[in-house]
Order: C-alpha cells, then sequence, then structure tokens
C-alpha cells in the first residue's frame, strides 16, 4: 500500500481487492466466487478493483440450498445432513464455480448472518474456502460472533475469503 491509498481512503476490502488482481494478473491466474452468506459482496468488491476485467471471470449467488446443488454441483445428500452451513458445504461451493467459471481459483462464502440460525448453526458461523489446482482448503473465521449485525457478518466474511487467496497466493509471490 502506498500513501496515495491510504490518502484515498482505501478501506480494507478495497486494499485486499486491489492486491489479489495484482497477484493474480501477474502469475496469469483468475478467480470466479460462489456466495452464499455475502449474497454478492465479495463478488462486487472483487469487480470494483482495477485489474477485474484481467482476473476475476464471475460468480453465482447461491442463496437458496437447492441452488447450491443444482448449480455449483454441491452433493445433495451433504446439504440435506448436514445443512447448508457446513465446511464440506463451502468446499464444493468453491470447487463447483471454479470448474463453472473455468477459473484458476474458486472462492466461496456460506454461513448464518441472522436473525435466526440456520439449520442448527448459530449467528456469526462462516465458512470461506478456496478451490485451485492444488486442492481445497477451508478456514472458519472467528471473528463474526452473533453480537455483530447482519452487514457486519457478511462484511467479515468477505475480508475472511479475500484474505483466504490473499495468504495462498503469498508463499507463490515469495518464490519468484
Amino acid at each position: 500500500m502506498d500513501s496515495g491509498d491510504v490518502g484515498r481512503g482505501l478501506d480494507r476490502v478495497e486494499l485486499l481487492a486491489r492486491q489479489l488482481h495484482d497477484a493474480l494478473a501477474a502469475a496469469g491466474h483468475t478467480v470466479a466466487v460462489a456466495e452464499s452468506l455475502t449474497a454478492g459482496r465479495l463478488g462486487a468488491a472483487l469487480a470494483d478493483a482495477p485489474g477485474a476485467s484481467q482476473t476475476f471471470r464471475g460468480g453465482v449467488i447461491a442463496y437458496q440450498t437447492e441452488v447450491k446443488a443444482s448449480v455449483l454441483g454441491v452433493d445433495p445428500r451433504l446439504l440435506n445432513t448436514e445443512g447448508a452451513v457446513h465446511p464440506d458445504v463451502a468446499a464444493q461451493m468453491a470447487e463447483g464455480v471454479r470448474r463453472l467459471m473455468d477459473a484458476s481459483y474458486g472462492l466461496a462464502t456460506t454461513g448464518v448472518a441472522g436473525p435466526d440460525t440456520q439449520d442448527g448453526k448459530r449467528i456469526g458461523t462462516l465458512f470461506v474456502a478456496l478451490g485451485g489446482s492444488h486442492g481445497t482448503v477451508v478456514a472458519e473465521p472467528t471473528h463474526a460472533d452473533e453480537a455483530m449485525d447482519r452487514e457486519a457478518i457478511q462484511q467479515a466474511a468477505v475480508v475472511a475469503a479475500l484474505e483466504l487467496l490473499r495468504d495462498h497466493l503469498r508463499p507463490q509471490q515469495e518464490g519468484r
């Protein structure tokens, strides 16, 4: 980040998105998103940053459980057994959008923003996943909780997803 970024008041999401597009472009890679909990906020964050036209393939907002199965290929038995808020669901969403959009990486969010619990999971439960050629990783961010409002929980999920991709790309950049 340079002093001009701070002077323009770029927030954390904007900075992460810019850094990710730079890193993806340098590696010749692309990203696509599958969102449930974040309802398009992750895709919007990536699309709004400079460089998006080179590296952002698009996304799927799979807010309804059946869309996760029919569009993204999430196993319906998993959804019936565990519900939509589960680490394996996040992983399958990331893998599904990666295939669907022919992207280097698939990034997914699922969770409970409230106002009610879902599938027995408490408000603030989040899972983000990153699928790529070297496998899929899932994270359960710990900085969201029931005391946060819906928008804050969704924002925490966006940040966590962008950080997951950033953390994956860092070792590749350092190895150059």
